[in-house]
């Protein structure tokens, strides 16, 4: 095949694509290469470094590749595998910038453009990725990958960079460059080792990237154990330099992981509970709303260190009290609360009255399912970056109600609510504890001083929305907001209950937040998208 030269090389091309080849299909190789050479920006070089593949047809092609002067072509006597072919290419890389990509996929043609825009407009840009998608065996780009804003918790529970991660060349070489020893999840290794130490982590949200899907795509296969065991070991090391007392555990069989964070004492939680002792449906069977809530968390919270502060309406009924006494005894803290519903004011009077340096806001319609609930969001909570924590709420029915806020407009949504309760979630994502823009304040546990330092709940927010202020102003300050779904409960919340928004609600929640309630930065999958995955899932 004859290539057009192209434009003369510049002495230190803006992006290095690295390329390791082994027995690639030669219609693939072709493919990947043509994408390349289709760029919309010139200015890269692509590094080819053949592991060994002793193919005659395929020298040819990358030999023929090599003619076009930002080429560079190196060919490895034998077979040395995927680290040590990278780490040869990258001693050949010339760019600023330094990408990597697959033998067996392809570009979009605004790829380097698209990169080189961003890092134009923050020159303190060290590490970049954009989205990607699927180009499957009939020709199909498929499972668009709407990747989140950078998300460090999330990275520590799968490798969700994936492609396109350009780094910029000098941060590589200070973090070691690629590191042996961490075969088929070496990309994973090096994320976590750049990510600590990047001025900015920049996310571009356009699918610039296509991963082809065939039989020979080793990671699109399960049961790759040595390249999970890989990535274990590059997440303890990660926990080791970041100082996170903790172990690793995987979750799912394709690179899911688990970041089991060790507590530091058992720090009194005061567990603030608004109420009027109302009943509800639960299973059939009409009982008190709160009566079930304390018993569930009495009896299988295994968590030592909590009170629970009531906040008792004072239509609550005296038989409903003498019952959670009994139930919780020295624990149980009755607050009188009258006058006009304002959950915001109950939930700060609470607090008030609260002796634990740790918060969490719970409705007294739930059903505690996870026995180590309170623990997980304990030690989440106690990283001094993270400002508020929430948990896994299911519908009775076994189906989600929460796994973190949906911001777009001036409401709020509830990620993947009406979801099987083990649906994995479009990349797996709902599987893995991660950032979310905020938090629903039927359970959420956070440390005082972030609450008393935000101001609490607002007052002007008496029903709506309050939860949506207090994970604004949380994340205004600089905390990160996690979600777990390794906490469950149940939240007896009616699913056909309309909620009714007052108008003074939605102008104090606009004149305070209108600029960031646009695009969430933690979720920005099509919501048909969504549906269609849940529906294939059911169907299964």
């Amino acid at each position: 095949m004859t290539f057009d030269p192209g434009p003369a090389p510049s002495a230190q091309p803006f992006l290095s694509l690295l390329v390791p080849v082994y027995r690639t299909p030669p219609e693939f190789l072709l493919a990947m290469l043509d994408s390349v050479r289709a760029q919309t920006d010139p200015d890269w070089q692509l590094v080819l470094v053949d592991d060994g593949s002793d193919d005659p047809v395929l020298t040819a092609v990358l030999t023929a590749a090599a003619e076009d002067p930002r080429v560079v072509l190196d060919t490895r006597p034998g077979n040395a595998g995927i680290v040590a072919t990278t780490a040869a290419a990258l001693e050949l890389a010339r760019g600023e910038f330094i990408g990597f990509l697959d033998h067996d996929d392809l570009l979009a043609p605004t790829a380097v453009q698209r990169v080189r825009a961003a890092v134009a407009a923050d020159p303190d840009i060290d590490v970049l990725y954009t989205d990607e998608d699927q180009l499957h065996p009939d020709g199909r780009y498929q499972a668009a990958f709407a990747k989140p804003d950078f998300s460090p918790e999330r990275l520590r529970g799968q490798m969700y960079l994936g492609h396109l991660v350009a780094y910029r060349r000098s941060l590589i070489e200070q973090v070691g460059g690629i590191r042996a020893g961490y075969d088929g999840s070496q990309d994973y290794d090096l994320a976590l080792r750049a990510t600590e130490r990047a001025r900015t982590v920049a996310h571009v949200p356009e699918v610039l990237y296509h991963w082809r899907i065939h039989p020979g795509s080793v990671s699109h296969g399960e049961g790759n154990e040595p390249v999970f065991a890989a990535a274990r070991r590059a997440l303890a090391d990660h926990l080791a330099r970041v100082g996170i007392d903790g172990t690793v555990e995987q979750v799912h069989p394709v690179g899911v992981y688990r970041i089991r964070r060790r507590l530091r004492g058992t720090p009194l939680v005061s567990i603030i509970i608004p109420t009027r002792g109302s009943t509800g449906y639960v299973r059939g069977a009409q009982r008190s709303l709160v009566i079930h809530a304390v018993q569930s968390l009495i009896e299988r919270t295994s968590y030592p260190g909590y009170e629970i502060v009531l906040m008792a309406d004072a239509d609550t009924p005296t038989a409903v009290l003498d019952r959670l006494t009994e139930l919780a005894g020295s624990r149980l803290h009755v607050v009188g609360y009258q006058g006009r519903f304002n959950f915001s004011a109950k939930i700060n009077r609470g607090v008030a009255r609260a002796s634990g340096d740790l918060l969490l806001l719970l409705n007294d319609d739930v059903e505690v399912l996870s026995p180590d609930w309170l623990e997980t969001m304990v030690a989440l909570a106690q990283a001094p970056d993270v400002g508020m924590v929430g948990a896994k709420l299911l519908y009775e029915d076994d189906t989600i109600q929460h796994l973190g806020h949906l911001y777009q407009g001036t409401d709020a949504a509830h990620l993947a609510a009406g979801a099987p309760a083990d649906w994995p979630g479009m990349q797996a994502d709902l599987l893995v504890e991660r950032e979310v823009s905020g938090v629903t304040a039927a359970c959420a546990l956070l440390r005082r001083e972030v609450f008393e330092q935000v101001g609490g709940l607002s007052f002007q927010l008496p029903i709506n929305f309050n939860d949506v202020d207090l994970s604004m102003k949380i994340t205004e300050a600089g905390y990160r907001i996690l979600i777990t779904p390794h906490a469950v409960l149940y939240h007896f919340e009616s699913k056909s209950r309309k909620r009714t928004v007052t108008e003074s609600e939605v102008r104090v929640l606009r004149g305070r937040w209108d600029r960031r309630l646009v695009i969430d930065p933690f979720w920005r999958y099509d919501p048909a998208a969504v549906a269609e995955q849940i529906g294939r899932y059911r169907a299964q």
